[in-house]
């Protein structure tokens, strides 16, 4: 089982676009809409500035990284049951990894802030590959790592670019709506499963049964 990170195992939504509207703000003393900014969730950081405003995406970059690091431990919060998931999983003996846009670096300081980090790794992050989603290079890294075969592996994202790499990777691709991405979008990507709350992916993933 793999898992992208923002929005799908930690609630990291309002970090991130409170991180975004304060780098244009204090970059380039702009205002950004909450929608503006979830809509760039899931792809790299940098890649996503730089789309935006190729002068000043490096500068905005700088400030969001800042800012994001300094206010993670107050803004970020814990999905209800995602550690219970997780636990159970481990306890049915299914290896879990997450695969993420993020740096491992802040990747691994999201897990702990939501005192998941001892029950999952970080198997792919931003610097692991060259191509990042919706390529599939970095679901078959995390594959790779975990030396499973891709199309015995299930990808779980909020994004539609979630559903998108795990199609090009072979996996099977679920898609949960308590994340960034909006329903309708995740949908029309047509994923194997689209779930709205935690208990139905922990049902989805281990069986109703625990198996």
């Amino acid at each position: 089982m793999l898992f992208d990170l923002d929005g799908t195992l930690a609630d990291t939504i309002p970090l991130i676009v409170a991180s975004y509207q304060h780098a244009f703000r204090s970059v380039l003393a702009e205002e950004v809409e909450e929608a503006r900014a979830r809509a760039w969730i899931g792809r790299p950081l940098l890649e996503a500035l730089l789309e935006e405003d190729p002068e000043h995406g490096h500068a905005l970059d700088a400030a969001y990284r800042e800012w994001n690091l300094a206010n993670t431990g107050r803004l970020i919060r814990r999905y209800d049951g995602v550690p219970e998931m997780l636990e159970a999983l481990d306890a049915a003996g299914v290896r879990t990894a997450v695969v993420t846009s993020k740096r491992q670096e802040t990747a691994r300081l999201a897990l702990e802030g939501v005192g998941i980090d001892h029950l999952v790794a970080v198997v792919a992050g931003l610097e692991d590959t060259d191509r990042h989603k919706p390529h599939p290079d970095p679901l078959l890294h995390g594959a790779s790592v975990l030396g499973a075969d891709p199309a015995t592996c299930v990808y779980v994202g909020d994004a539609t670019v979630d559903v998108q790499a795990a199609r090009a990777a072979g996996m099977a691709a679920v898609a949960v709506t308590w994340g960034a991405g909006e329903p309708a979008a995740l949908a029309a990507e047509r994923p194997d499963a689209l779930l709205d709350d935690v208990a139905a992916l922990t049902a989805l993933l281990l069986g109703r049964d625990g198996s």
